[in-house]
């Protein structure tokens, strides 16, 4: 029988080999956190705050603009490659969400966490933990409190710079490097999850490069470690106690932990913190592409042995990648040099690059490589980055098992369709559109990398492919461009 051995910094596993002798045939070693938090906890801090507003905040009102709560299932269009809820790891404080008489009146109350970064009280936490906030409060790990100023926020990374005024020198976090984290490494967390402050809690890197929906500038590092709401803004640390991510994000369809947590790298984090002390904003590199993952099946339809890089399903008009000629349907391989695994490794590239410079992209186009070279611009802000879609005449498409129609007017308005090309599917029956995921209601703008105006030009297309080879279809479904890849019969 075997027998467990407890030591103060591992527990060592052995086995019985026969009566009355037992043997050690491995040994699991667990990390020892206790010097870890030790070392750090005091540069830790809790971030409450508070908003004049009628009623205490739900939840679901701190959620980041554009991440909308959601209930259920996770809805299966296919179209984004994340498509559950993510909450933000904000909540209510727990005083004020007990019941009986609210202790802060009618203030909306909220609570987070952060971390020291320079020692005259220059803190890092999220954009979710103080938005809208009118007050924000900072609880040192000694127990003292300080009136906080806002210094920058960042909406599009979720990271925030608030700022103490002190004549004390603080403890700050050592920085450490995201980059070199890899999967299975160790890692440790430390906030006020639901207002306990100074919790400790650890698990595993489970991935690097995570793309988040509404989060495409940050390559999201994600862990097992328990995160709840409260945890917002903390530091994510490694075994030799350097800081590597700030704690973000959890999927959750309870709105507590379940296993996957999501933080952002320090490097991105660091960056636009010093960009928000300098200026108050982030200046981002921009290509004006709309980009999407390439299965196996879209990959074979393109050209490529496998997937890899980004596919581009939709360019914004005078853009930097439409004046550089890059089109609707190549497939982004290389970025300056980088190899694009995916298309959420593309965003990242783009956003650190400096405005003004002009870079190579290896793109393939037809099945061949080539080479074109951009010049970044500057993101826009959100009201200029209105994206007009391809996206019109009516009939077939029957051997396919579907019906198209020319789009009405109404329906170009509706879903804001410029004035050329592209038919409305009305009917999808069993047969290969069913089976690529094709929908009533999308409209079909290309077919095997073709424009498509009218049935006859579907019917054409699908006349011309080879029968049993995979084609991409683009289509444009609530708004959002996206290819399909379609197996011919």
């Amino acid at each position: 029988m075997g027998t467990v051995k407890r030591g103060p910094a591992r527990i060592t596993l052995t086995a019985g080999l026969g009566l009355g002798v037992s043997a050690p045939v491995g040994a699991l070693e667990l990390p020892d956190f206790t010097e870890l938090v030790r070392e750090n906890s005091a540069a830790v801090v809790n971030i409450s705050t508070r908003q004049e507003a009628p009623g205490q905040s739900a939840p679901e009102e701190m959620l980041p603009e554009g991440i909308e709560p959601q209930q259920g299932p996770p809805p299966a269009s296919g179209l984004r490659p994340v498509s559950a809820p993510l909450d933000p790891l904000q909540t209510p404080d727990l005083e004020g969400s007990r019941p009986g008489p609210d202790p802060f009146g009618d203030d909306g109350q909220s609570l987070g966490s952060g971390f020291l970064i320079s020692d005259d009280g220059v803190i890092l936490t999220n954009h979710h933990v103080v938005a809208r906030a009118d007050e924000v409060i900072v609880r040192l790990s000694d127990g003292r409190e300080h009136d906080a100023d806002v210094v920058g926020s960042d909406e599009r990374t979720d990271l925030a710079v608030v700022e103490i005024d002190t004549d004390d020198e603080l403890p700050t976090v050592s920085v450490g490097s995201a980059e070199k984290l890899e999967v299975g490494e160790w890692v440790l967390a430390i906030g006020s999850p639901f207002g306990f402050e100074h919790s400790v809690t650890a698990g595993i890197v489970s991935a690097k490069g995570r793309s988040l929906p509404h989060g495409n500038y940050v390559p999201y590092i994600q862990t097992d470690v328990a995160i709840n709401p409260g945890n917002s803004g903390g530091p994510l640390f490694n075994l030799e106690g350097d800081v590597v991510g700030v704690n973000s994000q959890i999927y959750s369809r309870t709105g507590g932990f379940m296993g996957l947590s999501f933080a952002i790298p320090i490097e991105l984090a660091i960056d636009v913190a010093e960009q928000l002390q300098a200026t108050g904003e982030v200046e981002r590199g921009w290509l004006g592409v709309l980009i999407q993952d390439l299965t196996r099946d879209l990959a074979e339809g393109f050209g490529l042995e496998r997937p890899r890089g980004a596919l581009v399903s939709e360019l914004l008009d005078h853009s930097p990648a439409a004046e550089a000629g890059i089109e609707s349907g190549d497939v982004i391989l290389e970025f300056d040099g980088e190899v694009v695994e995916n298309s959420a490794t593309l965003p990242p590239m783009v956003g650190r690059t400096s405005i003004g410079r002009t870079v190579e992209l290896l793109i393939l186009r037809d099945g061949e490589e080539k080479t074109l070279e951009v010049e970044v611009a500057e993101l826009p802000g959100e009201d200029e980055l209105a994206a007009p879609s391809d996206a019109v005449e009516g009939g077939g498409g029957s051997d396919l098992g579907l019906q198209v129609e020319p789009v009405d007017d109404t329906t170009r308005q509706q879903l804001e369709l410029d004035d050329e090309g592209g038919v409305l599917i009305t009917s999808v029956e069993e047969g290969p559109a069913a089976d690529a995921g094709l929908q009533v209601g999308d409209v079909l703008v290309s077919f095997d990398r073709q424009p498509v105006h009218s049935a006859e030009d579907l019917n054409d297309g699908a006349a011309a492919a080879d029968p049993g080879s995979t084609v991409p279809v683009l289509v444009i479904r609530d708004g959002h461009p996206s290819f399909l890849a379609l197996q011919m019969p």
